[in-house]
């Protein structure tokens, strides 16, 4: 594993592992190193390598040695390889930088060999064991239910949506809005694990959130059959050509306007239709009828037939209407006439 054979001062190895890779599956220079090292230490008895490396012939010692000790353990040249615990030896590494710092110590060769370490998306795993756990010992949580919580995960996409609207308008130059957006995203995944959670705990049809993700890539990659099937686009239209076709196909609809939420907010529901109509290249003319219902149903298939979205166009003229009336609130007298 190394062409240079450690010093007099020897090689001390600090074998990190990750939680949310599967114990045992070790890289290939983590099992060099675990068998070719002269002692192998772990101060957790019940760390959930050991069976797999005990299994693969390496001994394991159970100490918990301070910086001293182990400094004087890789004299000789020897090198001794520590598996770090879950909590990562903080003591251990602060103690051996101290001994470095001194400048009275022939130091061993210091490596820190990451045995396994986290893809893209690890993080997720936290997060559904975190919602296991809240969902069985949190007294609010433990009762929540689909229709429950509905009406955060709409509060939560609002919120969302005001979040990267933010940033849209006033670019955050201090990364604030940055920060927000984060945390706004989180809240989203959260009502999407949340719900996954409850889901496994149906008694005729459960689901869980591994269900959720693989219906979702299922869906992905059929829609995308240019991405990962012998289909070509080159233009974001023949995209969207290629999403409808799919689409169409899988769902068999009777009418365009099946999976349309009427219940969304009214000029994002005209526009949505307005879009079905236009894609499919209907000819449907506008309901007569008078008021304000009306014209406001006109101005959202105008505007979606012009590329604007008219629910964020409204947003942003409510915002400035917003800002006008505290500007206005600020310059007016206080009631005491101060």
């Amino acid at each position: 594993m190394n062409e240079t054979p450690p010093g007099p001062g020897g090689r001390l190895v600090l074998l990190t592992t990750s939680h949310r890779v599967a114990p045992g599956q070790l890289s290939w220079p983590a099992w060099q190193a675990l068998h070719s090292a002269d002692q192998v230490l772990c101060a957790d008895p019940a760390h959930p390598q050991l069976p797999y490396l005990r299994e693969a012939g390496v001994t394991v010692e159970q100490a918990a040695p301070t910086a001293e000790e182990l400094v004087r353990a890789c004299e000789g040249g020897r090198t001794v390889l520590v598996v770090a615990t879950a909590e990562g030896d903080r003591p251990l590494t602060d103690g051996l930088a101290r001994l470095a710092g001194s400048g009275r110590h022939t130091m061993p060769d210091l490596e820190l060999l990451p045995g396994s370490y986290d893809l893209p998306g690890a993080r997720l795993l936290d997060l559904v064991q975190v919602m296991d756990r809240i969902r069985a010992e949190c007294p609010w949580s433990s009762q929540q239910t689909h229709k429950g919580l509905a009406k955060y995960a709409i509060e939560e996409a609002y919120e969302l949506v005001e979040a990267i609207e933010n940033i849209e308008t006033t670019g955050h130059p201090d990364g604030g809005g940055r920060d927000e957006l984060r945390e706004e995203l989180g809240d989203v995944l959260l009502q999407v694990v949340f719900h996954a959670r409850i889901a496994e705990e149906d008694e005729q049809e459960p689901f869980s959130v591994d269900d959720v993700a693989a219906t979702i890539v299922d869906k992905l990659i059929h829609r995308h059959p240019h991405v990962f099937g012998e289909d070509t686009a080159s233009t974001p239209e023949e995209v969207k050509e290629h999403w409808r076709r799919t689409k169409a196909e899988e769902k068999q609809r009777d009418s365009l306007t099946e999976g349309i939420p009427l219940g969304q907010p009214g000029l994002a529901l005209a526009a949505k239709l307005a879009s079905r109509v236009r894609t499919e290249g209907l000819s449907v003319p506008l309901p007569a009828g008078e008021g304000v219902g009306y014209d406001l149903l006109a101005m959202a298939v105008r505007a979606e037939a012009e590329g604007t979205d008219p629910e964020a166009a409204l947003r942003a003229a409510a915002r400035a209407y917003r800002d006008a009336i505290v500007a206005a609130e600020r310059g007016r007298p206080s009631p005491s006439g101060a």
